[in-house]
C-alpha cells in the first residue's frame, strides 16, 4: 500500500490521540516511529497491522476507528480541496463520488483508492457501494461523508447497512442548506500585486 495511507493513519492517531499513542502503535507492529514516506510502497499487512494495533490500544472496534479516520481525512486541506472540487453543495459532492477514483489517480497515479458507485434510490436517498481489495473502506467513506455534510452545511443521515453483500453507505439528504457551510474557494487567494 502507498505510504500515504500509512502516513494518514499516523497523522490521525497523532492529531487525535497524541504522539505517545502513535509511538505505542508503531512499536507494537515494528513500524518506523518517525513515520512513513508517503510515496513509497509498504506491505498491505503493515497497514492492516497499524489499524489492528491502534484498535487494541484504544479499545475501539475497527469500523469505529476507520469512521473516525475518514472524518479526520477532511481536516487535511489538500484532501478537502479534492473533495470540495466535486460540487457546489452536498448533493453535487455526492454525484461527484463516482469520479473520485479517477481524480485521485490524476493527482497520485500510485494511489489505489476503492471504486465508488453512487446510485440515487429515491428522492434525496442514495446508496454508495464501495469495491476495494481490503474491507473497511465503507466505514472510512461513512466518516468522510459525515464530515463533508457538515463542511457543506447539509443535514444528512448516513448509515452503513448491515443487510448488504458488499460494503455500502446509505445517505438520506434531508436539507442541503441546513446551516452555514465552511468557507471554500477553488483557488488559493492571492493578494493584489503592484
Amino acid at each position: 500500500m502507498l505510504g500515504l495511507i500509512n502516513r494518514s493513519i499516523q497523522n490521525f492517531l497523532t492529531d487525535t490521540y497524541g504522539p505517545d499513542l502513535w509511538r505505542q502503535v508503531a512499536h507494537r507492529v515494528g513500524a518506523p516511529t518517525e513515520g512513513y514516506e508517503p510515496m513509497l510502497r509498504y506491505p498491505d499487512r503493515e497497514t492492516l497491522g497499524l489499524l489492528k494495533a491502534a484498535g487494541a490500544e484504544l479499545r475501539r472496534s475497527r469500523p469505529e476507528l476507520l469512521e473516525d479516520l475518514g472524518a479526520h481525512l477532511t481536516t487535511c486541506e489538500p484532501v478537502r480541496r479534492l473533495l470540495r472540487y466535486g460540487g457546489q453543495d452536498f448533493a453535487g459532492f455526492l454525484y461527484s463520488l463516482n469520479e473520485l477514483h479517477g481524480r485521485a489517480r490524476m493527482a497520485l497515479a500510485d494511489l489505489d483508492l476503492p471504486e465508488l458507485d453512487l446510485v440515487e434510490i429515491g428522492l434525496g436517498e442514495y446508496r454508495l457501494t464501495i469495491e476495494a481489495p481490503h474491507p473497511g473502506w465503507g466505514a472510512v467513506m461513512a466518516g468522510l461523508m459525515r464530515a463533508m455534510a457538515d463542511d457543506y452545511g447539509a443535514l444528512a443521515v448516513i448509515e452503513m447497512p448491515t443487510d448488504c453483500d458488499m460494503e455500502a453507505v446509505h445517505i438520506r439528504l434531508l436539507d442541503c442548506r441546513h446551516s452555514e457551510a465552511r468557507g471554500f474557494r477553488l483557488s488559493h487567494h492571492v493578494g493584489a500585486q503592484g
